[in-house]
């Protein structure tokens, strides 16, 4: 994971639909806990010479200056909300994904909502959200289902695939110290078949858990780091994506890490991060490791 020097400043993308401003309200509130700034980008392709040949000269402006009243409008909204908040924001001529991943050089975090202004209706997450996830170098949280701050129940939720998970374990501790939360550390596993046996046997299945129980205690080291957030293992026979996504229902947060691809035709973002990004009923985030 990136270095990016503990800024405190949050960016999120709005595109003044109601999801992006979801992402919005979360994110204001998430920079003011930091004691951060909030930086909103708003993003638009404008109107391109060959666009511009076939429209007014004034169209491109006419776009622009649209582009700026959703900013002010948000600025004055976020302010408004969240008292003391510093807030910052950005017009940016790109791409939504490409203008997002742009500003994020001195972020400590970015947040979008899980579709945008030409999303598919049916959709349950848009492409924007997914592309930043999967590119990010810095922790990406996607709102979705409920965004309360705090959950009463579920706290904050981690996914553990393996020891090199320390660092999305890390982000969740320090989030958990700074709403006072709970944290659960989840590694689910399936046991393995074994040629010419229809059930593992026992001694079998019990090194098998040995294993896995040693993977969790290792990605877990970093609690001895936070000394007053409570936090606990959980070792889970099961789908890693569905053990989270039910574990979700309870959650105020879902972290996941994302690994480096494997190899060259490796996906970005792993196929349990991708499960749990289009069905988790909280907003989840994607912190990279490795």
């Amino acid at each position: 994971m990136t270095d990016h020097g503990r800024t405190g400043t949050v960016l999120v993308g709005l595109d003044d639909t109601p999801h992006s401003w979801l992402a919005a309200d979360w994110a204001a509130a998430e920079a003011q806990l930091r004691g951060g700034m909030l930086r909103v980008v708003h993003a638009v392709h404008g109107i391109t010479e060959a666009e511009l040949e076939l429209v007014s000269q004034d169209a491109d402006q006419l776009v622009l200056d649209a582009a700026a009243g959703v900013l002010d409008d948000a600025r004055a909204r976020l302010v408004s909300a969240h008292p003391g908040l510093r807030v910052e924001t950005a017009l940016a001529r790109d791409h939504p994904a490409e203008a997002l991943l742009t500003a994020a050089e001195n972020a400590d975090m970015i947040v979008v909502g899980t579709r945008g202004r030409g999303g598919f209706a049916g959709l349950l997450l848009g492409s924007v959200s997914l592309k930043v996830a999967a590119h990010a170098t810095c922790p990406v949280v996607v709102v979705r289902g409920h965004t309360e701050r705090k959950a009463a129940d579920g706290g904050i939720v981690v996914g553990v695939r393996d020891e090199g998970d320390e660092a999305s374990v890390r982000f969740a501790l320090a989030e958990a110290d700074l709403l006072e939360s709970p944290v659960r550390l989840i590694h689910s596993w399936t046991p393995l078949m074994h040629a010419g046996l229809m059930v593992p046997q026992v001694s079998e299945l019990e090194q098998e858990r040995q294993v896995h129980e040693r993977v969790l205690n290792h990605a877990a080291r970093p609690v001895a780091e936070y000394p007053h957030v409570h936090a606990d293992t959980e070792l889970v026979v099961g789908s890693p994506a569905a053990v989270l996504v039910e574990a979700s229902a309870g959650a105020g947060l879902l972290v996941l890490p994302r690994h480096p691809p494997a190899g060259r035709v490796g996906l970005r973002l792993g196929t349990v991060v991708h499960a749990v990004l289009h069905h988790a009923s909280c907003p989840v985030a994607v912190v990279p490791v490795g």
